[in-house]
């Protein structure tokens, strides 16, 4: 089956308009996928403080449970 297409009017004008068309529909998908980036990143920037908070409450209870081990009459 044959593809019929619009035809392509080449006047140096119309080729530059076409073109300034292209450049901003490359620049705005580039500019979608930067910010679907920058919210991942956004995500998983709240996992790691998650996470670096997470380890930094276990530790502080082992360090926490130690001193009350530690106490005397604690039994």
């Amino acid at each position: 089956m044959r593809r019929v297409s619009e035809s392509f009017a080449c006047a140096p004008g119309l080729k530059l308009e076409a073109h300034e068309r292209l450049s901003k529909l490359q620049f705005d998908a580039i500019d979608a996928r930067l910010e679907r980036m920058e919210a991942l990143i956004e995500r998983l920037e709240r996992r790691l403080w998650l996470t670096v908070y997470g380890v930094a409450a276990v530790i502080l209870t082992q360090a926490f449970q130690g001193f009350l081990n530690a106490l005397p009459g604690a039994q």
